[in-house]
């Protein structure tokens, strides 16, 4: 169930479509740690049609897909029954994402510190291509912890240089990264040109005011929930 501690806004039908997805149980915290987010995200924010202008959504931290999953079933994008088989030898659905083989999904992802950097480019790539003005969105969504890889460092960095304003980023903060940052997450990005906001994963409408608030360079939103662990 939702990391969080506070009771949250989710409809029934996408809890009941999380508790089908079962056999990664030492996951489970980095899965529910992103339920919240996930769902306003797809739910609020992201435009995922006409094709020529849709937004792109990218999940870095796909080393514990149950509430990507569960949410991609839930608003009809992959079958319910696929929830009952994960990781079965015929299922399409692994522990770590398969853009190759479930619907909707962008990036094989899991292994950590590739999905911001593979955002970048990609929002990079958007703001060059003819037609560019049309372009959608370009966000993706990270864990805390995933920030100690260098190459996330080199991403935010760059990303700023580019004032990439496609570019929305969202850190999922569950109190799991090693290394940490002088000033804390949001300050990482800050001192790179990013702008940023703070929501609480159980507030549903703050966190969707921090998803949507304006900016002229890229955004993160770095969204506090309940302690790995707790």
């Amino acid at each position: 169930m939702p990391s969080t501690t506070v009771a949250t806004d989710l409809p029934e039908r996408l809890l009941r479509n999380l508790s089908r997805v079962t056999g990664d149980e030492k996951h489970d915290a980095a899965a529910h740690s992103t339920l919240d987010v996930l769902w306003v995200l797809y739910s609020r924010v992201l435009r995922l049609t006409p094709e020529s202008g849709r937004d792109r959504f990218l999940l870095s931290k796909g080393h514990g897909p149950a509430s990507y999953y569960a949410v991609l079933a839930t608003i009809g994008v992959i079958p319910e029954e696929w929830l009952d088989d994960l990781a079965g030898f015929s299922s399409p659905l692994g522990h770590h994402p398969d853009r190759m083989l479930v619907p909707g999904v962008e990036i094989s992802s899991g292994s950590l510190g590739h999905g911001l950097p593979i955002a970048v480019g990609l929002a990079r790539g958007l703001a060059l291509a003819p037609g560019a003005a049309g372009s959608g969105d370009v966000h993706v969504l990270v864990g805390d912890a995933e920030l100690d890889e260098g190459s996330n460092h080199e991403a935010i960095a760059l990303a700023g240089r580019w004032r990439l304003d496609r570019l929305r980023c969202v850190v999922v903060d569950n109190d799991s990264a090693s290394l940490g940052w002088p000033g804390g997450i949001a300050r990482r990005f800050e001192v790179e040109g990013w702008s940023a906001a703070h929501a609480d994963a159980a507030d549903h409408d703050a966190l969707h005011r921090a998803l949507m608030q304006p900016a002229t360079g890229p955004h993160v939103t770095v969204v506090r929930t309940a302690r790995k662990g707790s």
